[in-house]
């Protein structure tokens, strides 16, 4: 029984699929996953904000797109795998986007920005992932200035039987088979489903949201309920 913790794990895991993440992401999701952040931009945009901390930021497409649809803007990509920084650093520096996009590594525990840091915080994919969520969203609100937002992007399960099931024979079955084979990783491709299964229903995490003391959240349900896009706002 290993002594790691989830983090550790996690962490791990990440380290060791960095250089075929990409290429699986897109191809595993049919590149539905391209128009998921898409949607996040245009969500981001239009709240107005150009000081923008993209947590979880992997191998850094949100953080990419937000920086180049987004005029003026700077944003800060925070993860805690040091190899899913390294692939996104150098399709940053291919972009010519080095003076836009700063990363760091870090937990979404400890983010070493100082209060009111950002107009809006983004998270892609990643809080199911985190060891401690609600210390997690606590910290991000740290960061958020008044009158700023959360944008969260998460994986969940459909609610119509029908698609469900597809999603489930697909997720649990197709995907990792397809994963282990790419990526020579024995689980990675495993934990994903088995987190999304774990990861709290829309209602739950929507109540988690006002608990750490974000307001008029909203949700918005994508690829008929494959995944959410949560909005919350910081009074």
């Amino acid at each position: 029984m290993s002594n790691k913790s989830k983090g550790e794990m996690v962490r791990g895991m990440f380290n060791d699929i960095a250089p075929t993440y990409d290429r699986l992401n897109h191809i595993l999701s049919f590149d539905v996953d391209k128009l998921w952040r898409k949607r996040v931009v245009r969500i981001v945009r239009k709240l107005g904000a150009k000081h923008i901390m993209d947590m979880a930021t992997g191998t850094g497409d949100l953080a990419i797109a937000l920086a180049r649809n987004i005029e003026g803007s700077t944003i800060y990509g925070a993860d805690f795998s040091s190899e899913m920084l390294a692939v996104a650093k150098q399709k940053i520096e291919v972009l010519g986007l080095t003076e836009r996009i700063s990363l760091t590594e870090c937990n979404a525990e400890d983010i070493p920005l100082v209060n009111e840091a950002v107009d809006a915080a983004t998270v892609a994919f990643g809080v199911r992932n985190f060891e401690h969520q609600k210390e997690a969203l606590t910290e991000m609100k740290r960061v958020i200035r008044k009158g700023g937002h959360l944008v969260v992007l998460e994986f969940s399960n459909p609610r119509c039987a029908l698609v469900r099931w597809f999603y489930r024979l697909y997720s649990h079955y197709i995907l990792p088979a397809i994963g282990r084979l790419v990526s020579k990783h024995a689980t990675a491709y495993t934990y994903l489903p088995d987190s999304i299964d774990k990861f709290a229903s829309p209602e739950a995490f929507t109540a988690l949201l006002k608990e750490v003391g974000f307001d008029n959240v909203e949700r918005k349900s994508q690829s008929m309920g494959i995944a959410n896009i949560y909005i919350a706002h910081k009074a």
